[in-house]
C-alpha cells in the first residue's frame, strides 16, 4: 500500500491563507497540530476527499530563518510545494532502504502506538521533501490518519471536493528526477506517457520539463472538485493571480478539475 496522502505548502502567515482556503473551497480546517510548535510553526490541515492539504507557517514572533519552513520560503523565493507525504505500511523498511541509498533522514516522527514516519532531507530528494508514514488503523481510506487528527471525517465534503489526483514536479531533467525518485520510492515510472508519471494507490506524480537553469520544485497541485469554475472565480475574488487554468496559492498553481466520477 502506497498512497500520496498529503501535500504540505508553506505560507509566510497562516490565518490569511486559512481564510482564503475557506472562501475558495467552502471548507473548514479539519485539524491544527500542536506538535509543529516545537519546530517554531503553526499549521492547518484541510480534507480533500481522502487526501489532505496542509499549510504551515512560522509562528508569530518566530524569525523565518530559525525554522526549516521559513528558510525554505527564503530559499525558494516563494515558489514550490514544501512536502509530498505518503501513507504506507512499512516506513521502517523504507528508512533502511533510503539509508542504504545514502539519503539523510531529516526527522523521525514517532507517537508510540499511533504513528511512525520519516522525513527525508530535501537536498537529497531534490524538488521537495518526501515523507513516509504509517498510522495505526490506516488500512482503509476512511480509517485513522494521525496527522489530520481524530475527527477529520467530520470536515470531509465529498459533495464539493473529491481529492488530489495529481501533482506536477518541474525539473530541467524529468527522466533523471523520475529515476531518482523511482529508486527512493521503489515505485515504477510510466515512461510511455508524454511526461514521466508515477501512479499510486491514491494520487499520482508527473514530472514536467522546466527551464534549463530552473530550480526543481513542485509546481502544480491538481484538485478534483464539483465546481471548478466557481473555485477559480472565488480564488480571483480573493486576489490570487490566475495562472493558466489555475491560480497561484502558497507557491504552487492549484488547478481545479471537474470530478470525473
Amino acid at each position: 500500500m502506497l498512497r500520496l496522502r498529503q501535500i504540505c505548502l508553506v505560507a509566510p502567515e497562516l490565518e490569511t491563507t486559512v481564510a482564503q482556503m475557506q472562501r475558495i473551497f467552502d471548507i473548514a480546517p479539519c485539524h491544527r497540530g500542536a506538535g509543529v510548535a516545537k519546530y517554531g510553526l503553526v499549521n492547518a490541515l484541510f480534507v480533500f476527499g481522502h487526501q489532505f492539504l496542509e499549510i504551515v507557517a512560522p509562528a508569530s514572533g518566530v524569525a523565518d530563518d530559525t525554522t526549516a519552513a521559513g528558510r525554505y520560503l527564503q530559499r525558494s523565493q516563494g515558489r514550490g510545494g514544501y512536502m509530498a507525504i505518503f501513507d504506507c505500511d512499512d516506513p521502517e523498511r523504507r528508512q533502511t532502504h533510503v539509508t542504504r541509498l545514502g539519503m539523510r533522514i531529516a526527522h523521525v516522527l514517532n507517537d508510540p502506538g499511533k504513528f511512525w514516519g520519516i522525513q527525508l532531507h530535501p537536498l537529497d530528494t531534490r524538488a521537495t521533501m518526501l515523507e513516509f508514514d504509517r498510522t495505526t488503523g490506516n488500512e482503509t481510506l476512511d480509517g485513522h490518519y494521525w496527522p489530520a487528527g481524530p475527527d477529520w471525517r467530520a470536515a470531509q465534503r465529498l459533495d464539493l471536493i473529491q481529492g488530489i489526483p495529481l501533482i506536477d514536479i518541474e525539473t530541467a531533467n524529468p527522466a533523471g528526477l523520475a529515476e531518482h525518485w523511482r529508486q527512493i520510492i521503489e515505485h515504477p515510472v510510466d515512461t510511455a506517457t508524454p511526461d514521466p508519471e508515477m501512479r499510486f494507490d491514491l494520487g499520482a506524480i508527473r514530472f514536467l520539463r522546466g527551464a534549463p537553469d530552473g530550480r526543481e520544485h513542485m509546481s502544480q497541485v491538481h484538485v478534483s472538485v464539483t465546481d471548478p469554475r466557481g473555485v477559480l472565480a472565488r480564488a480571483i475574488d480573493c486576489g490570487l493571480p490566475a495562472r493558466g487554468a489555475g491560480f497561484d496559492f502558497c507557491g504552487v498553481t492549484i488547478v481545479a478539475v471537474e470530478n470525473a466520477s
